[in-house]
């Protein structure tokens, strides 16, 4: 005869068990609260635990982060990804690891950029509440659900922007609004150039150029001329039949987002008292990057009438709320050249380390 059985249900479905065999009931009323618990207290993110190709990038379950007293916890529906990611992702240039982490990213969750819903705040915030729109930026990741910053990296979102669009605005027109009104003060009627014009930073660099009134000049490649001058460049040069350091014309400012020529080349588009900001970030050797062409610039710039100003950005909440302005006036609007959903956030960084974004990437949450 063969051993007598019973049944023994476990959630919804049942499993044969040996006589003596405890019973097994998972669907009990802790068991389910506790599963409920651990839902609420995690979230997915991309989490990335060494330096390399967008291959160390993973999709796992997390911690949810803990909002401080003077926090924003933002339930993520958009972030964007751009050129300083790939720095944090690789960990080249060397140099940046000294910020970043030395044998590995301090903080796992990568991304900057983010637009959402407000989920909770702390006890000492004043400006917002849940269910308010922001966009802004946090320093400890944003590729994931939930995404917690101090209440100043936030502004409210633009009223006429998706959440996709809004995510795509704080580190590149952040950089392209603090390089051509604070460093190159440019004046209503200055000639402006600015190269990689069709990228994150160039296509907010175009629009806030001609928003501060200058005459704007945007160089890109052939596939992008349309686009460059669809977003109110009053010229575009497609530097793959047209040299703009041998066209003649001068400069009052130039935002070098490509750096593909030498310094001396540019000097001599730009006038006597111009002003030169090399901006590509990337490049150069793998141990300090683009620093030599700064400090050479740096150095230069001690002997010659020319202001040649490398900077970094620093993004402020006061520009942010710039930004929202220029935005909701209609004078600025964010160009998107693809979205991905927050699995292939690794995808997404692999097509930015290609070099041919027209605009920006924005991961979907």
């Amino acid at each position: 005869m063969g051993v007598p059985t019973k049944t023994a249900p476990v959630g919804r479905l049942t499993r044969t068990l040996p006589p003596g065999s405890c019973h097994l009931y998972l669907e009990t009323p802790l068991l389910r609260q506790l599963s409920t618990n651990e839902k609420e207290n995690t979230m997915k993110a991309i989490v990335q635990d060494r330096y390399g190709s967008p291959d160390v990038l993973e999709l796992q379950d997390i911690d949810k982060p803990v909002v401080g007293d003077n926090g924003v916890l933002v339930r993520v529906h958009a972030a964007a990804v751009h050129p300083g990611d790939l720095i944090v992702m690789t960990g080249v240039p060397y140099v940046a690891r000294l910020a970043f982490g030395l044998r590995k990213p301090k903080n796992r969750v990568p991304g900057r950029d983010v637009a959402g819903h407000v989920e909770a705040v702390g006890q000492n915030v004043t400006q917002f509440q849940p269910g308010d729109e922001v966009f802004g930026w946090s320093t400890t990741g944003v590729l994931a659900e939930y995404s917690c910053a101090e209440e100043d990296n936030f502004a409210p979102k633009p009223s006429n922007l998706t959440f996709e669009q809004a995510a795509a605005v704080t580190v590149s027109a952040t950089t392209a609004l603090q390089a051509l009104r604070d460093r190159g003060e440019v004046q209503p009627g200055q000639k402006v150039l600015i190269t990689g014009a069709s990228g994150g930073v160039g296509t907010f660099a175009v629009q806030i150029a001609k928003s501060l009134g200058a005459e704007v000049t945007g160089v890109s490649t052939t596939r992008n001329v349309d686009m460059v001058r669809s977003i109110g460049a009053d010229h575009v040069i497609d530097y793959t039949q047209e040299d703009f350091t041998q066209s003649g014309q001068h400069y009052d400012f130039i935002l070098d987002n490509a750096e593909a020529h030498p310094l001396s080349d540019c000097r001599r588009v730009l006038t006597s008292k111009g002003t030169y900001i090399p901006n590509r970030g990337s490049g150069g050797s793998r141990w300090i990057g683009s620093l030599g062409r700064i400090a050479k610039a740096l150095l230069v710039s001690v002997f010659v009438r020319q202001r040649l100003r490398p900077f970094v950005s620093m993004q402020k909440k006061e520009d942010l709320v710039v930004l929202k302005d220029l935005i909701e006036s209609g004078e600025v609007t964010p160009v998107i050249d693809r979205t991905y959903p927050l699995s292939d956030s690794a995808e997404a960084l692999g097509y930015v380390a290609e070099g041919h974004a027209r605009g920006k990437i924005v991961i979907i949450v």
